[in-house]
Order: C-alpha cells, then structure tokens, then sequence
C-alpha cells in the first residue's frame, strides 16, 4: 500500500516544505502587519514562468534567471501595492486577487510565449519539448551522490530536495524569528492593531507597508521557484486562486500569530490532503474514484470546521491575539 511508501510521504515533506515558505510569506503580510493579500500565488507564478523563460528562450544561466524571476515578484508586489496600499485593507484585497488572476490569464493566452494552456514545455512551440531544469536537476544528482554516504538507498532526488526545501525554510523560520521580536516586528504589530495610532507616533505605515508586501513577494517567489524545480513541468492550472487560500489553512492550522506554528500546519495540511487518498476501504470502494476526490475536498473541509469551532486560534494560537474585525 502507498501509505507505507516512503518516497511518496517524503515527497509529501517536500510539498510540505514548500507551502511552509509561501505560508511564511501570508504570516508576515496578514498575521504579523493585517494586510489581507489574496492574490499571493500570482508571485509564484512570476517567478517560475519568469525563470523558466529566460532558461528555455534565452539560455539564461539558471541562478541569474531565478534572481529575475524573484525581480519580476517583486516589481508586481510594487505595481500592486503603490495604488492599493494607500487605500483601505479591503481594497488591497481585491486589487490581489485581480491582480492574481490577470498573472494566470495572461499565462494561458500568451500562447508564443508561455506555452498557453500546455505550460513549460509548450515554451519552443508545437513539435519541441522545453525544458528549463537541467542545471537544477545536475545540481541535485551530485547532491544525492553525496547524501548516498551516509543514508544509503534512501538518498534519491525528492530525498535531495527534501534537504534542500526543510534547510532553507528553516533558515528563513529563524530569520523572521529574530525580525518579528525586532523593533520591527513590534511597529508592523502597531500597524495591525491601529494604523492611526502607529502613524500618529511618527511611524511611516506606507513604508512598512510595502516592506512586507515586498518581502512576502519574494518568499512566494521562492515557492514558486522551489515548486517549478520540484514538478519539472508547470501550467496555469498550478497556480489558480485555491493555492492562496491553502496557504491561509495551514496559518489556521498551526495558530495564526505563531511563526514556529506554520510548519506544524504545513504538515498537517499535507496529511490530511494526501492521506485522505488512501479512503478506499468499504463502503467508500463503492464510490468510482473521481467522486472519492470530491470526497477528499470534503473530509478537509469538515476537519477544518471542527477545529475552527474547537480551536479557533489553531493548535498552537492564542485566542488573545485573534485577529478581530474592528
């Protein structure tokens, strides 16, 4: 049975790792500064089409491509939030999720240059199969040659890329750790609380603002760079709205307000949604399998209400510091 697969959960541990640094990115933009954004998988989408059209049209190095990918994250977080900022938190919420869909519409239609529907590999046109991953993929053969020392077969390249993700989200865990309890961290908390207050001290809540609209843009950057490099292969279909809001779950999950709460609910959330496949035992084998994927949607959704009515502040959260509508 695949429940006792081990290559399949570790790759579920990478997809884990993953959603933990975007997750990183909603913290410090909604939790940490009450910046309700989204349109937050848009910025995954820059990055990775950005990245993969460099590599496969121009021949860009890879590493400098990923830079003007995490560039192009950044410019559209500019272009987003110098207008909507100004404005009440609700009206930054709808230019995002416009903005998130303009990202994945122009990605579907722009047929000469994104591969349209077809995605990556659509990239060089019908009859040429594109690929933006060779110097990634070179990178982490000699990683899990290296790793096969000391943990034998279990070393394969989703093993390799487990280091990878956990090592970098760790380290981004502890960066934000030291921010959140900097002077810092305590104005963009000011800021969530009462903006009028915080300005009224002199603080510049634009400016703070767009810091960590922008910061949140490169770690949905990065996600999105991580995850083209995991799957190989990407369309517009990986990066419709619902990727957003499964970020938010696993804030939910693990307790809004605490940073070292997102990987508990990156787990979780990558639990629950890849072992409800396994419910094929009677009487639900008696459902055809696409109905069982419904059914998958379904048993998430019902454990997340039980928890919001259990928990609301999350497993780890503090019901003091919800975050309550004024």
């Amino acid at each position: 049975m695949q429940v006792f697969n081990l290559p399949f959960w570790i790759f579920v541990g990478v997809i884990a790792g993953i959603y933990t640094i975007l997750s990183l990115g909603l913290f410090v933009q909604y939790a940490l500064a009450g910046l309700p954004n989204f349109g937050h998988v848009a910025f995954m989408a820059l990055a990775a089409y950005t990245m993969a059209i460099l590599v496969i049209r121009l021949s860009t190095p890879m590493w400098l491509a990923a830079l003007a990918g995490l560039l192009a994250a950044v410019v559209f977080a500019v272009l987003l939030g110098g207008p909507s900022l100004r404005l009440r938190a609700d009206y930054l919420a709808i230019v995002t999720v416009a903005g998130g869909e303009i990202v994945r519409y122009l990605a579907l239609n722009m047929l000469d240059v994104t591969g349209g529907a077809v995605g990556s590999v659509g990239m060089l046109g019908q009859g040429s199969l594109a690929q933006y991953n060779q110097e990634w993929d070179t990178m982490l053969a000699n990683l899990t040659a290296a790793l096969a020392r000391p943990f034998g077969t279990v070393a394969t390249r989703d093993f390799s890329m487990f280091v990878i993700v956990w090592t970098l989200a760790l380290l981004i865990l502890a960066l934000f750790w030291v921010m959140v309890n900097s002077p810092w961290g305590r104005v963009l908390r000011s800021i969530r609380e009462d903006e009028a207050a915080a300005a009224a001290v002199g603080k510049n809540v634009l400016k703070y603002k767009l810091q960590v609209l922008i910061l949140g843009a490169i770690l949905g950057g990065v996600a999105g760079l991580l995850l083209a490099w995991q799957i190989s292969v990407f369309s517009p279909t990986d990066y419709e709205p619902t990727f957003t809001f499964y970020a938010y779950l696993i804030l939910i999950l693990g307790g809004m307000t605490r940073l070292w709460a997102i990987p508990l609910g990156a787990l979780l959330f990558g639990l629950l949604f890849a072992g409800t496949r396994f419910l094929d035992f009677w009487p639900l084998s008696l459902i055809d399998s696409g109905a069982r994927a419904f059914l998958r949607l379904e048993i998430v959704g019902l454990l997340l209400i039980l928890l919001m009515a259990v928990r609301p502040q999350g497993l780890l959260g503090n019901r003091r510091e919800l975050l309550l509508e004024r």
